[in-house]
């Protein structure tokens, strides 16, 4: 048939969208929509006729499939929910910190409608959305005030550029961290239009290096917790308390990074010590700025807290409007905090101190209960047990410290890379992604972190083995 001949055999959009095959797409995409989508398609497939004289044309319902799948891959969203059974708890690329029931209770009552976020109702008149957590934070930590921001590098970014603009920052060579990211501290100093001091060697600095280095120059002395990664042998660090009082005699304020950031005593829950914004500030330091998605276990946020004149400096920063969180965080934020009043439930209430603090025992019931789930759809394809394995806290929080746990170990029966790789990838392909990681030619699931068993054994009824 010649191309002008069959590019006239092309249905209409008019006689697709009156057709029965579209009749549900058009209900569930609307009719502009679909209209469109059938344009779109219908040129494509005139140019791919006047590329191609043999080229087929499809039947109106197979039109309406094609058209039909493209929109619901549009549709769909990219932003999964996953089951991180990684043995990294707070993994940076699956979102940290899981939130408890009460904070996402509130986050969809706060979503659903107004609220007042900056609404002073006693008064009548503007309020501050800090106001909502900053009386519980200061409660927590012992600060005489708090603000918030969207994550721990804006806070540290407008600390700097509030307390140091234009001057020097003093800071020990054996602090200037990168973190994920490519996320520096010298280029973020450099951003919020400061100078480096740099003081000190690598695996020693002592207070000396800061006194001779602070002049009229000097904004700000400033410590960074190096929490993703430690140096161990020949090392000397200046204590927050020296610091504290070398930055009151000098009359400049004294910042501390803490990064990850705890309110309670990690020993607590059998892990080492790191050090609690609490310790911090009783120390004597002017401003402590941590994150809210780390071992905090809230959302994603920067908390800074210290002395009062010097957080209404930050508040005051016009860098403040442009770093502001949401309504949906703070009210997220705040059911987090209220479960720090009750110490006693926080293994029960808060997901990230519940997965850090569980022991050996309680991970190896959860690893025998899914164990059966996974050998009975494995089969004949793969040999699964149950291993010891080592787990770590993530996102830069005590780097070091392995704990202790156990994993569901799957091994392909064909030894090829590429059959572990297809495996790896059929489980994150699953309706609720399971990701695990590779190790020793086998794929790890490591049940430290794994609350939703069910759902877990669910999908493994309906898994397709590659």
């Amino acid at each position: 048939m010649s191309q002008p001949n069959q590019l006239k055999l092309i249905p209409s959009v008019d006689k697709l969208l009156s057709s029965a095959a579209f009749r549900n797409t058009i209900e569930v995409y609307g009719h502009t929509r679909t209209s469109q989508s059938i344009r779109e398609y219908l040129s494509s497939l005139r140019s791919q006729i006047r590329e191609n004289d043999g080229h087929p044309i499809p039947a109106m319902e197979d039109i309406a499939v094609i058209i039909t799948t493209s929109l619901d891959a549009i549709d769909t969203s990219s932003l999964r929910p996953v089951l991180n059974l990684t043995g990294t708890v707070l993994h940076t690329n699956l979102g940290r910190a899981a939130l408890p029931s009460s904070a996402l209770d509130a986050v969809i009552r706060t979503a659903s409608g107004n609220t007042n976020l900056e609404f002073d109702l006693s008064e009548g008149k503007r309020g501050d959305r800090d106001d909502h957590v900053e009386k519980l934070l200061c409660e927590l930590t012992g600060a005489e005030a708090v603000t918030v921001v969207n994550n721990n590098a804006a806070a540290v970014l407008i600390c700097l550029n509030t307390f140091a603009f234009g001057k020097e920052v003093c800071i020990s060579r054996g602090e200037l961290v990168e973190i994920g990211g490519s996320f520096r501290i010298p280029e973020v100093m450099e951003k919020s239009g400061c100078s480096l001091r740099e003081l000190g060697a690598t695996n020693r600095t002592h207070l000396k290096d800061y006194a001779n280095a602070v002049n009229e120059h000097t904004g700000l002395l400033m410590k960074v917790h190096t929490s993703n990664y430690e140096i161990r042998g020949f090392t000397q660090e200046v204590s927050y308390e020296a610091l504290a009082r070398l930055a009151k005699e000098s009359d400049v304020p004294f910042l501390a990074d803490l990064g990850s950031g705890t309110l309670v005593n990690l020993e607590h829950y059998g892990l080492e010590h790191e050090p609690t914004v609490q310790e911090v500030l009783k120390a004597g330091t002017d401003v402590v700025t941590f994150s809210g998605d780390k071992l905090l276990g809230g959302p994603q946020s920067g908390i800074i807290a210290g002395r009062k004149d010097l957080i209404e400096q930050v508040k005051n920063n016009p860098l403040k409007r442009a770093l502001r969180v949401d309504k949906m965080t703070i009210a997220a934020l705040s059911e987090v905090l209220k479960l720090y009043k009750h110490p006693e439930s926080l293994t029960r209430e808060l997901p990230t101190i519940r997965h850090l603090a569980r022991r050996p025992e309680e991970i190896r019931s959860i690893s025998e209960t899914v164990l059966p789930a996974f050998t009975e759809s494995a089969g004949d394809k793969a040999t699964v047990s149950i291993i010891p394995s080592a787990s770590q806290i993530g996102s830069g929080a005590l780097p070091l410290d392995q704990l202790p746990s156990f994993s569901i170990q799957i091994k392909p029966i064909s030894e090829r890379d590429s059959a572990l790789q297809q495996l790896a990838r059929s489980f994150r392909d699953m309706p609720v992604p399971v990701v695990g990681r590779l190790q020793d030619g086998a794929l790890l699931f490591d049940v430290r972190t794994l609350d939703e068993c069910a759902l877990l054994i669910d999908q493994l009824e309906h898994f397709a083995w590659p």
